[in-house]
C-alpha cells in the first residue's frame, strides 16, 4: 500500500509540474472557455494512456534507442507546439474575450481536444518519463493488470489536475479579476509553448 501511494504522489508531482500541457490547457481555457480547456485535458490524458500502453509493451525502447524515430517525434513536436504558440501570439485582443455569459466559439470541440492529444503525444519528453516510469518505478516482475492500472491512474490523475486548473481558470471570480490581464496571459502562454518547442527542438536522447 505504501508504493502505491509513493507512486500516486510521483504521478501528481509530475502532472503538476509545468510543461507544454500546463501552458495548452490554460492558454485554451482563457483565450476560449472551461469547455475547450476541458477537451484539451482530455486529450492529454488520452495521449498519456497511448504513451503508457506501449510503454508498457516496450515500444517505447525502440523509439528512445532509433534516432531516425525520436527525431520524427522530437521535430513533429517542436514544430506543433512552436506553431500553436505563434498562433496564440498573433491573436487579436477582441478574439480573447472575457464575458461571463457569452464565449465565442472560435475552436470546434474536436480542435480543443486535438491540440490537447498532440501536444502530449508528440513531447518526447512524455515519451521518456512514461519509459522511465515503467522502467525504473514500476517493479520488473509486476503483473500487465498492475501495469495497466498504473497507466490509466496516470491517465485519470492529469485529466482531473488539468481540469481542476480549467475550472479554476474559468471560474466567475478569477475570471473577473483576470479581466485586465487576460490577454497578456495568453500572449505568455504563446511565449511559454514556443520556447516548449525551441527546447523540444534541441533536446539530445543522451539528455533525455
Amino acid at each position: 500500500m505504501s508504493e502505491f501511494f509513493a507512486i500516486t504522489f510521483l504521478i501528481l508531482l509530475a502532472s503538476i509540474s509545468p510543461g507544454p500541457d500546463f501552458a495548452m490547457v490554460t492558454k485554451n481555457s482563457l483565450m476560449y472557455s472551461r469547455k475547450e480547456g476541458l477537451l484539451s485535458a482530455l486529450g492529454i490524458s488520452i495521449s498519456l494512456l497511448i504513451h503508457a500502453t506501449y510503454c508498457i509493451f516496450g515500444l517505447a525502447i525502440v523509439i528512445s534507442q532509433s534516432l531516425l524515430a525520436f527525431s520524427v517525434i522530437k521535430y513533429l513536436g517542436a514544430s506543433y507546439m512552436i506553431y500553436i504558440g505563434i498562433k496564440s501570439l498573433f491573436a487579436k485582443k477582441e478574439k480573447v474575450s472575457l464575458n461571463l455569459h457569452h464565449t465565442r466559439r472560435l475552436m470546434t470541440a474536436f480542435q480543443a481536444f486535438r491540440q490537447g492529444f498532440f501536444c502530449n503525444l508528440l513531447n518526447p519528453k512524455a515519451i521518456m518519463f512514461l519509459l522511465a516510469f515503467f522502467t525504473l518505478v514500476v517493479k520488473p516482475n509486476s503483473s500487465l493488470f498492475l501495469e495497466m492500472g498504473y497507466g490509466f491512474e496516470i491517465a485519470i490523475i492529469h485529466l482531473i489536475w488539468f481540469s481542476l486548473l480549467s475550472y479554476i481558470l474559468t471560474h466567475r471570480n478569477v475570471r473577473s479579476n483576470l479581466s485586465r490581464i487576460q490577454f497578456y496571459i495568453v500572449k505568455i502562454m504563446g511565449v511559454v509553448l514556443v520556447a516548449f518547442g525551441v527546447k523540444i527542438a534541441l533536446l539530445h536522447r543522451s539528455l533525455t
